[in-house]
């Protein structure tokens, strides 16, 4: 499965967050370093998800990148 991820930039550091999954979120003093932590989140979100029965999320989300005049 794959999963939307949202990625900002902060005034101080980096920071992503799953959509599709609540409470799924990472930060990073790079966009190097968020883009990773946010996979190692994923991957223990799911894994908790598992251990824990719940029902894994069906990805639903998506992104689109839409052009604005300023």
């Amino acid at each position: 499965m794959k999963y939307a991820v949202v990625y900002e930039r902060t005034p101080n550091n980096y920071s992503a967050y799953v959509p599709d999954l609540p409470g799924c979120v990472a930060t990073g003093g790079s966009r190097e370093e968020v883009e990773q932590r946010i996979r190692e989140a994923v991957a223990l979100h799911l894994e908790g998800l598992r251990r824990e029965r719940q029902p894994i999320p069906e990805p639903a989300a998506w992104t689109e990148l839409v052009e604005a005049q300023p």
